[in-house]
C-alpha cells in the first residue's frame, strides 16, 4: 500500500501508515495498492515503492544490491518480466524471483532438501497457493487468485446487501480480524459495525455475528480449501503418506483467519499446523536465500528452465 499526492506525485506514506489513510483522505491524496492478485497493476508506482524500500536499507547510486523478490507461483512470463524490470529500474543490480511457497517453506524451517513431503499452504493478500515440496523442488502446485483482500471485499458486499450499509476496506478488514472465522470456534462474540446507511446517507451502527461473517466469506474460504484438495490429488503416493504423519503447514496473513487450519484439516483429514510467524514467513525465507545466495540459487524461478 502506498499513499500519493496526485497533484505533485509525492509519496506521503507506505505500508501500514498508508493503509490507515484509506477512505480518510482529501480527494487529491490517494492510497493505492500497486500490486493486485499477485500482479503489478501500476508499474511506475511499484517501481517507486521498491526504490523507497531500497533507500530505507541504505542503497544509493553507488552500491547497487542483488535483490530477491517473492512472487506467486501463478505469475505469467510477462508479469515476471515486469517485476524484475521494476526492481532493476529502482536501483537493483540484479533481481531474482523465488516462488512464495518455496520461500515460506525455507522461512518455516522445513527440511525442503530431504526426500520427504513438505506441504505449504500460503494464503496471501491476492493469491493462495498450495505447494508440495521435496528434495528442493516443487512436486505439485495449485494456485488460485483468491486471498485476504477478496475476503475483505466479501464482508463489504455482505454488509451492504444484508444491512444496506456501506463500509470501507479498512472496516471490513477490522471485522475480519475481530470476529471473522472459517470454522466455528469456542470464544465467539458479536461486533458493532459502523458505516453509512445507503438509504438515508447517515451514519448507522449494526451488530454482526461470527456466523454471518462465516456465511459472507464462505465462497472465498471454500475456493482455497478446494485448491488444497486439488494439490493433494496431484501428490505421488509416497509423499502423500508423509503428509498424513507430518501434516501440512499454513503460512501467510490469510492463514491467521480463525479456524482456517481446522476447516482445512476437517475437509482433508490431514493435520494442519499454523507456523510460528505466518505473516513474516515468506520474507524470512527470502532473507535466508540471500544469506546463502550461491548455495540456494537453484531455487530461483527460471534457474532450472
Amino acid at each position: 500500500m502506498i499513499a500519493l499526492n496526485s497533484r505533485t506525485g509525492d509519496v506521503l506514506a507506505m505500508g501500514h501508515e498508508a493503509w490507515q489513510m484509506i477512505g480518510r483522505t482529501p480527494g487529491y491524496i490517494v492510497a493505492v495498492r500497486p500490486l493486485r492478485g499477485g500482479a503489478i497493476t501500476d508499474f511506475d508506482i511499484t517501481q517507486r515503492m521498491i526504490r523507497l524500500l531500497l533507500q530505507r536499507v541504505g542503497v544509493n547510486r553507488f552500491n547497487r544490491p542483488r535483490v530477491v523478490i517473492c512472487v506467486p507461483s501463478a505469475i505469467t512470463e510477462v508479469e515476471r518480466r515486469a517485476v524484475t524490470e521494476a526492481a532493476r529500474r529502482a536501483g537493483a543490480a540484479d533481481a531474482q524471483l523465488i516462488e512464495q511457497p518455496m520461500a515460506a517453506a525455507i522461512g518455516a524451517g522445513l527440511p525442503i532438501n530431504e526426500p520427504v513431503g513438505n506441504m505449504v499452504i500460503d494464503i496471501g493478500g491476492g493469491t493462495s497457493e498450495t505447494a508440495l515440496i521435496s528434495l528442493g523442488g516443487t512436486v505439485a502446485l495449485q494456485a488460485v487468485r483468491v486471498g485476504s483482500f477478496d475476503i475483505d471485499a466479501a464482508i463489504q458486499t455482505y454488509v451492504r446487501r444484508e444491512y444496506g450499509i456501506a463500509v470501507g476496506e479498512r472496516t471490513a478488514e477490522e471485522i475480519k480480524v475481530a470476529i471473522g472465522s472459517a470454522y466455528p470456534t469456542l470464544d465467539e462474540f458479536k461486533a458493532e459495525v459502523r458505516g453509512r446507511d445507503l438509504m438515508s446517507g447517515l451514519p448507522k451502527t449494526v451488530i454482526l455475528s461470527p456466523e454471518e461473517t462465516r456465511e459472507a466469506i464462505d465462497e472465498q474460504v471454500a475456493a482455497v480449501v478446494d485448491s488444497v484438495i486439488a494439490c493433494l490429488g496431484q501428490a505421488p503416493p509416497e509423499l502423500a503418506q508423509d503428509l498424513i504423519v507430518r501434516g501440512m503447514y499454513l503460512v501467510g496473513g490469510g492463514g491467521m483467519l480463525r479456524g482456517f487450519d481446522l476447516r482445512i484439516s476437517e475437509e482433508t483429514e490431514i493435520p494442519v499446523h499454523l507456523v510460528d510467524a505466518p505473516l513474516e514467513c515468506v520474507v524470512l525465507g527470502a532473507g535466508r536465500v540471500i544469506e546463502n545466495y550461491d548455495r540456494l540459487k537453484s531455487m530461483f524461478m527460471g534457474a532450472n528452465r
